[in-house]
């Protein structure tokens, strides 16, 4: 373990008895005391707090806001010269064959984007941004802050006791509040399905706001069990599982990512990699899709279970990417991707588990209604 690398609230960790699991390179908290079932369900009811400062934070300047977004599109195909100020969006870096290499959030901040990416991928992310983006745009990993994700439907009234504001933001803004007399960037997103903030702060003041926010009556600490089970219910895509190097974002159920203005007949259509084939398959479709799964009985069916569309079919069709117990939806829950002609919900498809197959249906994603604030 002496070579992973800790958060800035990694002895808090350690105090609070968490079971610590290596992660993307970190030493991280898979759960407390609770357990991941009564944090999952704690999270839905009321309010979760996870440390996500494993992740990448970025800062990519240019003389102007435009210029770095303009750069930025050159390898992201979303609408980012067109983003409001203070306003966030998802996206994703596409490579020459159409496939993800990562997905991302990005935000308006005025003179700069920031850019926030996945652990396992921020090294390749920056060195693929440099690349392309210096030395007219700079591209600046930010190493001294932490961040932490405020998630559930008492996040809201939690926050403003610390600053007002945050009861003012909507679904994707982004604003720079004062918690615990720190200066905080707080996008009002997350990764559960649920209304929550995501809080970068300097990482010498992490472990005090997380404390304060912990001393809440609604706050429980989260781990990445129930971090995992929340995003597998909400639908959301898992880089590395659900979406990677050769997925395209429309096989993925990822086009309403993809804004009119860079498709096709857009006034800033493709050029970023492996746009042929995305807008090919915008227009055309794809010969297969991420699709929902509800499997019969209490057995979860977990990543890499082959699907067949019969008992004794011979060739699968398709394969789970994510799968698991579901606490709120009160069973297991599994995505996948399968032949686009299997797609259609309440279509039966069967997985092959320990040399059996059972029985699943295809289902419409999410499995847990979104609880944003629009």
């Amino acid at each position: 373990m002496s070579d992973l690398r800790q958060t800035p609230l990694h002895a808090l960790h350690l105090s609070m008895g968490a079971k610590m699991v290596p992660f993307a390179g970190y030493d991280m908290p898979v759960q407390y005391g609770l357990g991941v079932m009564k944090e999952h369900l704690h999270t839905r009811a009321k309010a979760g707090l996870f440390d996500v400062s494993h992740m990448g934070q970025v800062i990519v300047l240019g003389n102007t806001f435009a210029a770095a977004a303009r750069g930025l599109e050159g390898l992201i195909p979303v609408d980012i010269l067109g983003l409001g100020l203070n306003r966030q969006r998802y996206g994703f870096f596409t490579n020459d064959a159409g496939g993800i290499d990562d997905d991302l959030m990005l935000a308006n901040r005025g003179d700069h984007v920031f850019v926030v990416v996945n652990a396992a991928c921020k090294t390749a992310d920056i060195a693929r941004m440099k690349a392309a983006l210096e030395p007219a745009v700079t591209v600046t990993e930010i190493t001294d802050r932490a961040l932490l994700a405020l998630q559930g439907p008492a996040s809201e009234q939690v926050l403003a006791t610390l600053d007002a504001r945050a009861a003012h933001m909507a679904f994707m803004d982004v604003a720079t509040l004062s918690l615990n007399g720190v200066e905080a960037w707080v996008s009002r997103s997350g990764y559960t399905g649920e209304d929550g903030y995501e809080i970068s702060v300097p990482a010498d003041a992490a472990e005090a706001l997380a404390r304060t926010l912990l001393d809440h009556p609604d706050v429980e600490a989260i781990g990445l069990g129930a971090r995992d089970s929340l995003r597998l219910e909400a639908g959301l895509c898992l880089y590395g599982h659900d979406i990677d190097t050769t997925t395209s974002p429309v096989e993925a159920g990822l086009t309403w990512a993809i804004q009119k203005t860079r498709r096709g007949g857009g006034d800033r259509s493709g050029g970023f990699p492996g746009s042929a084939k995305i807008l090919h398959q915008i227009e055309n479709g794809a010969s297969r899709k991420r699709v929902g799964l509800l499997p019969e009985g209490r057995a979860p069916m977990r990543d890499s279970v082959p699907l067949f569309d019969a008992e004794d079919s011979a060739d699968p069709i398709g394969t789970i990417t994510s799968g698991g117990f579901g606490p709120t939806v009160g069973g297991p829950v599994a995505m996948g991707y399968v032949a686009t002609q299997h797609a259609t919900a309440g279509t039966t498809l069967y997985g092959e588990l320990r040399g059996k197959r059972l029985p699943l249906t295809v289902t419409k994603l999410p499995f847990t209604p979104a609880n944003f604030k629009r």
